[in-house]
């Protein structure tokens, strides 16, 4: 009875509220329509041409979280250490930054491809591993990174150890995901250029929240990597798998086993070649940060100036993973072999003419020719190293390319500020490697097959 009696005053209240449910239901969709829509388009796009059914696509979006942490606590480690104090401070502090960062990982990166192998079994957890330790460890650095303390150098020390960690075990899985007809190098090429992206996208956000409090971008980090850790352990249960693989050994004299020194010259010299570009690219990465500090571009700061030179190399690394797939015609040896050329040719020029101008050229032709050389490397990896240690042989070449950018680094830190001087270094650089590996890429690519049409590796490895 008292329900009947209540039911004419709430008659109007139900009727009104009808109306409204469903206002603030079509407010709602028109709310969420931008970023459902924004996610649809991402999966289509990672999934397509069957990654999505092999597990690819999933590895992309990884790839692409990966990118995003990395480049917050980037944006949070360039304001503390390089540009909240003066430039003579900044070199020091960035000096201490290689010592105790940068030096310790020269003597872990030998050893991180072999640790890896050991735990064929386990690459999910491991890829999730190194994603919660570096949330972990940027929740640590939010502390210190106000202060410049002491303490912020070890926790960098771990965040780049795990971060290589993931570069190795990811070179490794990709071939576990490959889908039906897609080749190693079109492969790669999307899992780039989703961290290429993803880095493009987080770094303005990461500036964003630099803005608030030098802490913010860290806080970023750690929520990306948290959801990174996620991902990871969603990847299919077959990048577990170690069915067929054997460990593969750099150097291996007088042996009749599966290593990349008896897998014929073309890995050979196209890592030698890959070497100089990514020693090229850790010495540009901390000379130019130090010379446009000094001597910015005509009428910007030397931030602006940064962002200037780091944009044009991005768009060059951007373009060169892009067309990476277009150029499978042509001997991965001869790309490779272009790739240093033109590299060279650009440092020359900017030694000889030295200009702002010409040092985002350098910057821009390096990306693109370092972008491209990586992807034929890889190629020239999954057509001639038999597929049993193929994974290992991805590990112990990226290895030694992380230790490459290490060296450049260290070069760049040391030398005086002067342009010419350090272009001139650029240009030995390459030199260097053209000198080591361009004789051997254009014999062997006599010999070779254009990547599209060369069978499958199926047979044991040459010898030496």
């Amino acid at each position: 009875m008292t329900a009947a009696r209540s039911s004419p005053a709430a008659g109007p209240l139900s009727r009104a509220a009808g109306p409204l449910r469903r206002a603030a239901r079509s407010v709602g969709r028109v709310l969420h329509r931008p970023f459902t829509g924004t996610a649809k388009g991402i999966r289509r796009a990672t999934h397509a041409h069957g990654a999505g059914e092999s597990g690819l696509g999933k590895l992309i979006e990884l790839h692409a979280v990966n990118g995003a942490g990395d480049v917050m606590i980037t944006v949070a480690l360039a304001s503390t250490v390089f540009f909240s104090v003066p430039t003579d401070e900044a070199r020091g502090r960035v000096a201490l930054y290689l010592a105790i960062t940068m030096a310790p990982f020269t003597l872990l990166a030998p050893v991180i491809g072999p640790l890896l192998d050991h735990i064929p079994h386990g690459r999910r957890a491991a890829m999730a591993g190194a994603m919660t330790t570096r949330a972990v460890l940027a929740l640590m650095m939010s502390g210190a990174v106000a202060t410049g303390g002491i303490e912020l150098y070890p926790a960098a020390l771990g965040v780049l150890v795990c971060s290589k960690a993931y570069g190795v075990i990811r070179s490794a899985v990709v071939p576990r995901l490959l889908p039906p007809r897609f080749a190693l190098v079109k492969a790669n090429s999307r899992v780039t250029l989703a961290g290429l992206v993803a880095t493009g996208i987080a770094a303005p956000v990461g500036a964003g929240l630099q803005r608030i409090g030098p802490e913010w971008p860290l806080y970023g980090a750690c929520a990306i990597f948290a959801a990174g850790t996620v991902l990871a352990l969603s990847l299919p249960h077959k990048v577990d798998s170690a069915k067929g693989e054997h460990k593969a050994r750099m150097l291996t004299h007088g042996e009749r086993k599966p290593s990349l020194r008896t897998v014929g010259p073309s890995v050979l010299h196209g890592l030698q070649a890959n070497m100089a570009h990514r020693m090229l690219s850790g010495f540009l990465i901390f000379f130019l940060a130090f010379l446009l500090r000094v001597h910015p571009l005509a009428g910007q700061s030397a931030a602006v100036s940064l962002v200037m030179v780091g944009v044009a190399a991005g768009v060059g690394n951007a373009c060169g993973t892009a067309i990476g797939a277009w150029v499978r015609n042509r001997p991965p040896e001869v790309i490779v072999a272009t790739g240093v050329s033109l590299a060279l040719s650009a440092a020359v020029l900017a030694a000889v003419f030295f200009s702002p101008f010409m040092v985002a050229v350098l910057g821009g032709v390096a990306g693109l020719s370092q972008a491209l050389s990586k992807l034929s490397l890889d190629a020239m990896i999954q057509r001639d190293v038999p597929e049993s240690v193929r994974t290992s042989a991805f590990a112990r070449s990226e290895t030694l390319l992380q230790m490459s950018w290490v060296v450049g680094g260290a070069i760049g830190i040391a030398l005086p500020l002067n342009g010419t001087l350090g272009m001139s270094v650029a240009t030995a650089i390459l030199a260097t490697g053209a000198a080591l590996s361009l004789r051997g890429l254009l014999v062997a690519s006599r010999r070779s097959t254009p990547l599209s049409s060369a069978p499958p590796v199926h047979t044991a490895p040459r010898v030496r």
